[in-house]
């Protein structure tokens, strides 16, 4: 498949399903039947509730996944490095970017992404990670503050964009380029080339534009 494609998902409800048109269209690109390996590290409970992990199995096995594995962060690296490689998708989930961060990096799956040939889905704080920086946003308090992430791109995303973020994200766009992407929305970068589902906007030296 060659160099990793990245698909930034600016948010889902899994329960309804409502982007399943985007993650679709990355199960094709990873072969239509795919192994997929799940990363559910971004909350404090890794997600490990049979319920919730029950549920992205259904969705993944109805979208036509051959397999779908979770990640386990008491898994050893070398362990995390076998499923890795046989895996033709990778999917982060949504949670706290700060918590998906540094777990990704103490066991060295910031690593690993950068070597991945095949497809990786992050959503919401998923899709933050794989950028050059974010802003994240205490859900409690609602102060923002720049993160460093993985830079896996030379770009930044801002997830469950709605226009009332404009003005800050205005100001943070004079020192980088910022992709603002609502709710199932999407922003695919397949070895540098940027495409888009639904409408994203892209924030550039203090201005705002719709990129598709």
């Amino acid at each position: 498949m060659g160099m990793v494609r990245l698909y930034f998902l600016g948010g889902e409800n899994v329960s309804k399903r409502d982007a399943k048109e985007i993650n679709g269209k990355a199960f094709q690109d990873a072969g239509g039947a795919p192994n997929v390996l799940v990363f559910p590290w971004a909350r404090p409970s890794f997600d490990s509730g049979y319920r919730r992990r029950k549920k992205l199995t259904e969705y993944f096995r109805r979208l036509g996944a051959s397999n779908v594995d979770f990640a386990e962060f008491s898994d050893p690296f070398e362990d995390i490095a076998v499923k890795t490689a046989h895996s033709d998708l990778i999917y982060l989930t949504g949670g706290q970017v700060s918590t998906l961060l540094s777990r990704l990096k103490k066991k060295g799956v910031d690593v690993l992404l950068r070597d991945f040939k095949g497809v990786v889905v992050g959503r919401s704080a998923g899709a933050l990670v794989l950028g050059r920086t974010c802003l994240a946003t205490n859900r409690y308090s609602g102060a923002s503050k720049v993160v460093a992430c993985l830079g896996l791109v030379d770009f930044s995303v801002k997830v469950h964009y709605e226009p009332s973020k404009d003005n800050v994200l205005r100001k943070l766009s004079a020192k980088e380029k910022i992709f603002a992407i609502p709710q199932r929305a999407a922003l695919v970068c397949d070895s540098g080339v940027l495409s888009f589902v639904g409408e994203v906007f892209l924030f550039e030296n203090g201005e705002k534009t719709r990129v598709n």
